[in-house]
């Protein structure tokens, strides 16, 4: 018989400032970065002020690790080091692989109203791949599918497989569960998730409760981090609830961190950042 996930902790955003002066509140990534393994961070950034974000990230590196950005509002623009540049719109979803090393830039803007939001999430990689060639999957919205239940709850697929619907996003070492979970008042789902992965909830709206503490309404926003199991069950209060569940393998190695890079040890962060300094930080280019 399926083992329930219930419920390990919880806890509150923090508010944060990040890149040339975005507002965002940041979700993960402060303590210590084992702790949601393989994940190191997760930002929920939101405003109608454009002088919130409009300054955006500018030309920064990354290694070692992937980035992986969700818009719901307004477009990102992005450009790269390896020549690629586009726009993320509404809906739309990057899976940035950094591996050896990348330079790019993230700039947002508002939506007619100047509302702009999203989420983005850090994810680690594992020694032997951490210098593999950088790599995007772009996913615009019309292909991200969406299974619908009885309730009316809604999970739109990113990653992972639900109901055996698979999202578009595939080929990641992590085996990641990328699901964006919108639950109609007093509605409920059961979602499958491996056994051995870490996985966590980020209630971003209304109020969600978590099989076996049902009725125990956890109010947005909340981060809600999962004991081990087979599934989640999720109610919502008569607000109904929106939150994103993210699950993956975890990879069980040290992890040395500092901004954009994440390798496994102090030298390796040490090298990485001389190199990106001394102008040889790019590996791969076109």
């Amino acid at each position: 018989m399926p083992q329930k996930r219930s419920v390990a902790a919880t806890s509150r955003t923090r508010p944060t400032i990040e890149g040339a002066g975005v507002h965002l509140q940041r979700v993960i990534g402060f303590g210590e970065p084992t702790k949601y393994d393989p994940f190191l961070l997760l930002d929920h950034f939101g405003s109608s002020n454009p002088a919130e974000y409009r300054a955006g990230f500018p030309w920064h590196p990354h290694r070692g690790m992937e980035t992986i950005t969700y818009v719901q509002e307004g477009t990102v623009e992005h450009q790269d080091s390896m020549g690629n540049k586009g726009v993320i719109g509404s809906g739309d979803v990057q899976w940035m692989t950094a591996g050896s090393g990348i330079i790019h830039q993230e700039m947002p803007k508002g939506g007619s109203d100047d509302r702009m939001s999203g989420f983005q999430l850090w994810a680690n990689l594992p020694a032997r791949q951490k210098m593999m060639h950088p790599r995007y999957q772009e996913v615009i919205a019309d292909i991200i599918p969406a299974v619908a239940n009885d309730s009316g709850t809604t999970v739109r697929i990113v990653a992972g497989e639900f109901q055996s619907t698979r999202g578009p996003v595939k080929d990641i070492v992590i085996e990641p569960l990328y699901v964006d979970v919108h639950i109609a008042p007093k509605g409920a789902v059961t979602i499958p998730v491996t056994k051995g992965h870490t996985a966590f909830a980020y209630v971003y709206e209304g109020e969600a409760s978590f099989a076996p503490d049902a009725g125990e309404f956890i109010g947005s926003p909340r981060l809600v981090h999962f004991t081990d199991g087979d599934e989640v069950t999720a109610g919502s209060s008569p607000k109904g609830a929106k939150f994103l569940l993210i699950a993956g393998k975890p990879l069980g190695e040290p992890v040395a961190w500092q901004g954009p890079i994440v390798m496994n040890t102090d030298e390796e962060l040490d090298a990485a950042f001389r190199e990106y300094r001394n102008g040889t930080f790019l590996k791969h280019v076109k």
